[in-house]
């Protein structure tokens, strides 16, 4: 596109750090102010788009330079078309990637805004240091002497002198000082195992954005943030604004789970589907809805089964008609999706629930094992629309353990770094299930 509005990338020396108070108080004061504000997301993230969307009104969608080609990267750039402003929230650290080059670049926040041309807005997290802050913010604006950056905004600040100090500190270094935001104990979002909670969970959101933006207008410099706010089209503008590189259905009539159980897929698949003139057909299975008895596919998505599998084995009709389904037509689920999938879930208790046993996956959260990371996965079989050979590019992030996998695998997969994963997924007649989420399909 040629007519891209300028932007900033919200990020940070490391999580933990408080950028997604400042990104969703940000996309709230700014829209409060009558702009309208387009977010994204750098990285691989499915929790935080949810949040984004709440607090601008615009969906937000996903930048990843992993992942993505320069096809796809160009048509998620074009869905600011109409924004006055894009807002992106930065993943991890700002430098922060893999060490193995995806198919643009190696993930990290700080490519992102070089590629964008977006300014980067550095929140420093300055308790138990005033002056040395600035020590840490020279070197993050040094380290890519091309890196666009607007600022910092400091965080955490206990009192007036330590103020001072600090913008003592970033005056000397010549950096300019955005914000300061005073430190506070109620300003954290909930979070469980992978992460937030889910926005749909949350006892107050909307309460909770509305607090983040007073605080913001309270305490950055709105117009400062705008008056630095830069960028243009990516050089690749060119190509075409018609949603015709995000990608493409896997079938015309989608039943697609969607709950707190199953809620974990990235916005620009779905957008992509429904440009291509999909239907997607919305389902609960911890209501015990059935899927669409006319759908081609039902697909269901990762999410949180852990802490809903007595309901979801107690779903009679959601699980007779999945049955049904896939003895004639595909059924496809990702991490949640796939574990529900398979014949049964132990929870954190150490209680085995039965699921729907399309594939004879079992797994368990009594022992919680950390897998997280890139995925690139060649397909054995055909999937979905996909040759066997194709290749994918996901992302796994969940803490169950296999028990079991007797199923055919469905594709090998391997991390960023070409290293086989023993997380093959697994086929069985019309059904199939990964732990990694989709993010992309390779050009072919």
């Amino acid at each position: 596109m040629t007519d891209m509005p300028p932007g900033l990338l919200i990020s940070a020396p490391s999580s933990g750090t408080g950028k997604t108070t400042v990104m969703l108080g940000l996309l709230r004061a700014l829209r409060d102010a009558g702009q309208v504000v387009q977010p994204y997301k750098s990285g691989p993230d499915y929790i935080d788009p949810a949040f984004h969307l709440a607090a601008s009104g615009r969906a937000s969608f996903n930048l990843d330079s992993w992942a993505m080609d320069e096809r796809l990267l160009a048509a998620i750039a074009d869905e600011a078309r109409g924004a006055d402003i894009c807002v992106a929230e930065g993943s991890m650290g700002l430098y922060d990637g893999v060490a193995t080059r995806g198919q643009t670049g190696f993930g990290s926040s700080a490519e992102t805004a070089r590629r964008m041309g977006w300014p980067v807005v550095l929140v420093l997290d300055v308790s138990g240091q005033a002056q040395s802050a600035a020590a840490t913010a020279l070197g993050f604006r040094n380290f890519m002497p091309d890196l666009p950056f607007a600022g910092v905004i400091l965080n955490r600040v206990a009192s007036p002198r330590h103020e001072r100090l600090a913008r003592l500190g970033m005056e000397r270094a010549g950096l300019p000082v955005l914000g300061v935001l005073p430190r506070r104990g109620d300003l954290t979002l909930p979070e469980r195992h992978l992460g937030l909670i889910q926005a749909v969970e949350h006892p107050d959101l909307e309460a909770a954005i509305a607090g983040y933006a007073d605080f913001l207008r309270d305490h950055v410099d709105l117009d400062l943030m705008r008056a630095a706010a830069s960028g243009g089209a990516p050089s690749d503008a060119a190509m075409p604004s018609d949603g015709a590189n995000l990608p493409k259905p896997p079938a015309q009539r989608i039943a697609l789970a969607r709950d707190a159980a199953f809620s974990f897929t990235y916005p620009h698949i779905l957008e992509g589907w429904r440009r291509a003139g999909a239907e997607i057909l919305p389902f609960s299975p911890l209501a015990d809805e059935a899927p669409d008895a006319s759908a081609d596919l039902v697909w269901l998505p990762g999410g949180y089964p852990e802490l809903h599998a007595g309901r979801i084995a107690a779903a009679g009709t959601f699980l007779k008609a999945l049955r049904e389904h896939a003895e004639t037509r595909p059924v496809h689920g990702e991490c949640g999706g796939y574990m529900a999938l398979g014949a049964g879930l132990i929870d954190k208790d150490g209680t085995r629930h039965q699921m729907a046993g399309l594939l004879g996956l079992e797994t368990s959260y009594e022992k919680r094992k950390f897998h997280l990371g890139y995925r690139r996965a060649l397909l054995e079989t055909p999937m979905l629309g996909f040759d066997a050979g194709h290749a994918l590019r996901g992302h796994e992030f969940h803490y169950s353990m296999i028990l079991d996998q007797p199923d055919a695998p469905l594709a090998k997969v391997f991390d960023a770094d070409g290293n086989p994963v023993p997380e093959t997924g697994s086929r069985r007649g019309h059904v199939t299930g990964t732990f990694f989420h989709l993010i992309t399909a390779e050009a072919t």
